[in-house]
């Protein structure tokens, strides 16, 4: 009867142990399975990206050269763009194409249009027209010669690209005819202002006494 009772005792034991460590596990992965989706939720709500990225700004086109008019200055009448700044001819541009592109633009931009270029005072409206570059812009040409600017011409007046010979020729401003002007600058013609002198006042015959 003892041994019965011995055996008995340690049956429920044994079977009070083996239920309490099965409720151990089963606490310990449920725990564990309540953790990882609010983990992963934590991590998706912090690494999210913004997906509003700022556009790049937009690349400004070449100025655009407006009225082409005639402005008087040392090489006499030659064209100039909307803003005064003067305009060239490239001697190596051939058949009313423009052959400057890459870096040549860069130092010598086109004077490009759109539409048709305004003729001001002094051009010739019927020697004023266009030509399509490589890129699809129209360029502002006249008399079949496109027409430029320079680089270092920074204000009305400048002509510092005049008889430069740059990218494989020479570059030219260009007379209201629409041809190159080759001729070296006018010089103001000094003003003969002959004043009498002071030997030649006192030259009068005294009085006589």
């Amino acid at each position: 009867m003892r041994i019965n009772t011995r055996t008995a005792t340690a049956v429920a034991a044994a079977a009070l142990c083996a239920g309490a460590l099965a409720g151990c596990s089963d606490s310990g992965s449920g725990s564990a399975s309540k953790e990882n989706p609010a983990d992963f939720v934590a991590a998706s709500a912090t690494t999210s990206p913004s997906s509003s990225m700022p556009a790049s700004p937009s690349v400004n086109p070449s100025e655009e050269v407006g009225k082409v008019s005639v402005k008087t200055g040392p090489f006499g009448k030659i064209l100039v763009n909307g803003k005064g700044h003067t305009l060239y001819l490239f001697e190596a541009d051939k058949a009313k194409k423009s052959t400057c592109s890459g870096d040549c633009i860069v130092d010598w931009p086109p004077a490009l249009v759109k539409g048709t270029p305004q003729a001001g005072t002094g051009v010739k409206a019927n020697l004023l027209t266009t030509t399509t570059r490589s890129d699809g812009t129209k360029q502002a040409m006249y008399n079949g010669h496109p027409l430029y600017t320079f680089r270092e011409d920074t204000k009305p007046g400048d002509t510092k690209g005049q008889d430069l010979t740059e990218f494989g020729a020479k570059w030219f401003v260009v007379s209201p005819e629409g041809k190159a002007i080759t001729t070296p600058p006018q010089s103001a013609s000094p003003t003969s202002t002959t004043s009498p002198t002071a030997s030649e006042s006192a030259g009068a015959s005294p009085t006589a006494s």
